[in-house]
């Protein structure tokens, strides 16, 4: 017969640092299904816990029976010969076990577990707590125990501790609803009960900036609560220093040397990472199976936590980080430079550019993470992820940035982005004299042209007067960048606020068509916006609504709403709200021009003036019981632009949009003849005038005359006008039959 030890059938005595965990003991007391499990890292305090449940249980009607597990009892023989030592007190006629040696699963299944079950249904409930049974590895006692757990007879509960996540019949059991999880996140401390654990301490309660750091680094970890809190009372510090070898101590005889040499090694070569995925951990380990690696590790050493940022990944507990570092540093004294490199270029391959650049500056590679940072920056800024630019930058060594012209410019179009003109306009100045000023940056441009942009748009966003005289010598290599697209942009504002308003819709349908080519969503917003002021001011408000409704639209579709390119949209949309006599549109209207007033006023730069001036007269329109919802701007703001915004805004106080019957009549298709119709329909697509030519079967001459026919009858002096004049006025309607009509239909 096996015996026993006495100590195992009981609950521990409390520890010195004990605290009720009232919510927890209610938990259990509810929990009614038939098998609880109680699931938490080494140190978690589940046989605290447990113990303090069983007592006030045993307490009140004497039906617990305990018993705690160790690796000599992973044999069905002992198992079976511990869990009947438990229960007998309880239940004196339950079979006894055979003899050592002659365990069969025959003789279990037939003879034993009929026998135990048969006396456990009889007599008063009773609940069996087995604490420890992730020291239960043998196949033949897992199952035994499972046959157990499967026919549990009314009225026993069992309570396993385990710390790991169980596997059959646990599974099996949860999906019936036969199974109450209490599981790491439900055991973590909470601050309070932290603070309440803390302050017995010898040395007295520590100071609320200490017991803020404590349970920072520990994540209401028990073990770690108590051993850095006496680590800080016996050393009489102001913070938590010591106690790191004591956690070491700790985690290493609990954790590190129960596993394998293949998966300690594992999780050193990870604990560089902030996040462990299958990817992420082959790249920095090599091995073929990181991915069952990391999700056993996470089974069983369940100080792998959950990512909250990615489904499917995990992060090391920040107690266990800590220890795998110093490790790392001690046993691989020159691996952690290279394991950070290995990971930044798997990142940087996966487009992650935050965590790539935080890599390689881990690994001292300065220029690793300035080229990761300038392959990315502009499709960011494009997108309208400027604070993601800013952390790039901010992560990057102060002096790299400021000697590096190219990342001056990319500093300053972040500042742009922000809304800030005169930071921008500081990074210029510092670029212009850095040896690089001569490179390139960005989608085809060099540095020179990219600052020659950027400056056109510090003066853009403070409504200062012409920006670049042409687009011409901003294009790059490529006639769709985004420089173009921001340079036309510049030209097309400036051209509004001098009252050209035509010529402004003709640079900024440039822009559109750029900003479409470039994915830049910032300046397709500002673009669609700011035309649809031009033609609101030129008093076409059918089309303003269209341009819009486009522009926010697209700032929807980017999670935009809010940033300051949306204002000319939003302002254009509450004129029109105010000329509309629809019931509610004047709250409309109050709702846009509030929505336009916070984007412009959350900027650093505070808003550009013009648009502030031209808010402050459209929100003197809205009826006196609106006006408080988007404030006036003060006089010396609206007098600042006079200048540049000529007589449009006095237009637009007194009269508003010009009146239908003022506005000349729009062109129609009848007023082209039939050759110049198919003209205006080539002109839509990418041929030049002499494939139009060859593709029609007529002259070049020809073509030219008609082409001035067209521009001279819909009122425009460019290609790119005449097609949005058409458009406009529906005059386009492309049919099949020929390449430069399939062009059309393309574009």
């Amino acid at each position: 017969m096996h015996t026993i030890a006495a100590h195992k059938l009981h609950p521990p005595t409390p520890p010195r640092q004990f605290v009720p965990r009232p919510r927890l003991l209610r938990r259990l007391d509810t929990a009614a299904e038939p098998v609880v499990v109680v699931s938490a890292p080494p140190g978690a305090g589940k046989s605290v816990l447990l113990a303090d449940w069983a007592r006030a249980l045993e307490a009140r009607d004497g039906s617990v029976a305990w018993l705690e597990m160790d690796a000599y009892d992973n044999t069905p023989a002992r198992l079976w010969a511990g869990i009947l030592a438990a229960l007998r007190p309880l239940r004196p006629g339950l079979p006894t076990p055979p003899p050592a040696g002659a365990w069969t699963l025959e003789a279990w299944v037939e003879d034993l577990l009929p026998r135990l079950l048969g006396a456990l249904g009889e007599g008063e409930p009773l609940t069996l707590v087995l604490d420890g049974l992730d020291r239960l590895t043998d196949r033949a006692a897992l199952r035994c125990l499972g046959d157990f757990l499967t026919a549990l007879p009314g009225g026993v509960r069992a309570v396993l501790a385990t710390r790991h996540l169980p596997g059959a019949p646990v599974p099996a059991l949860r999906a019936r609803g036969l199974v109450a999880d209490l599981g790491a996140d439900e055991l973590r401390f909470t601050p309070a009960e932290a603070a309440d654990l803390l302050a017995g301490s010898p040395g007295g309660p520590p100071g609320e900036r200490t017991l803020r750091e404590l349970y920072h680094r520990t994540e209401g970890w028990a073990a770690g609560l108590c051993v850095l809190g006496r680590a800080h009372t016996t050393s009489g510090a102001g913070a938590p220093g010591g106690g790191a070898r004591a956690v070491a101590d700790y985690l290493g005889t609990e954790v590190l040397d129960r596993l394998t040499t293949e998966q300690r090694a594992f999780l050193l070569r990870t604990s560089v990472l902030h996040e462990l995925t299958p990817g992420s951990c082959h790249a920095v380990t090599g091995s073929g199976h990181a991915g069952v690696l990391l999700r056993e590790l996470a089974r069983t050493v369940q100080l792998l936590l959950p990512s909250a940022t990615a489904p499917g990944a995990y992060r090391h507990h920040r107690a266990l980080r800590s220890v795998l570092d110093g490790l790392l540093a001690a046993e691989e004294p020159a691996g952690a430079a290279a394991l950070h490199h290995a990971a930044a270029r798997w990142y940087r391959e996966q487009q992650r550019t935050t965590s790539a650049v935080r890599h390689f500056v881990q690994a001292g590679d300065s220029p690793g993470a300035v080229g990761t940072v300038l392959d990315a920056w502009e499709e960011a800024l494009a997108g309208g992820r400027t604070a993601d630019v800013a952390r790039w930058l901010g992560m990057l060594p102060p002096r790299a940035v400021r000697s590096d012209g190219r990342l001056c410019v990319v500093a300053a179009m972040t500042a742009l982005c922000e809304g800030d003109p005169e930071a921008a306009e500081r990074w210029l100045d510092v670029a212009k004299a850095r040896p690089s000023w001569q490179g390139t940056v960005g989608d085809g441009g060099t540095v020179t042209q990219a600052a020659a942009v950027a400056r056109a748009l510090v003066r853009c966003l403070r409504g200062e007067g012409p920006a670049l005289s042409g687009a011409g010598d901003v294009h790059g290599a490529s006639s769709l960048t985004g420089w173009r697209a921001l340079a036309l942009v510049a030209q097309g504002t400036a051209l509004l606020w001098q009252g050209r308003t035509e010529e402004a819709d003709v640079r900024l349908t440039e822009a559109v068509r750029d900003a479409h080519g470039a994915r830049h969503t910032l300046v397709l917003v500002r673009a669609l916006g700011s035309r649809a002021l031009c033609a609101y001011l030129a008093g076409r408000p059918a089309r303003a609504r269209t341009l819009v409704e486009q522009a926010l639209d697209a700032a929807r579709a980017e999670g935009l709403t809010g940033h300051f390119t949306t204002a000319p949209a939003q302002l254009c949309r509450a004129g029109l709200l105010l000329d509309d006599l629809a019931p509610g549109a004047h709250a409309e209207a109050a709702e846009a021009l509030a929505g336009a007033t916070r984007a412009l006023t959350a900027t650093v730069h505070g808003g550009e003036p013009p648009l502030l001036a031209l808010a402050g007269v459209i929100a003197s329109r809205l009826p006196r019981g609106l006006r408080g919802t988007a404030p006036l701007p003060a006089q010396d703001e609206e007098g600042a632009v006079p200048q540049v915004l000529g007589g449009l805004l006095e237009r637009l106080r007194t009269a508003g949009p010009a009146p239908a019957a003022a506005r000349p009549l729009p062109p129609r298709a009848q007023d082209l003849s039939p050759g110049e119709r198919r003209i205006l329909r080539a002109l839509c697509g990418p041929l030049t005038l002499r494939e139009i030519a060859a593709e029609l079967h007529v002259s070049r001459n020809t073509v030219k005359t008609q082409v001035s026919a067209v521009f001279r009858k819909l009122g425009t002096h460019s290609r790119s006008a005449a097609v949005a004049r058409a458009r406009e006025c529906g005059m386009l309607h492309p049919g099949p039959g020929t390449a430069y009509e399939a062009s059309c239909r393309r574009a």
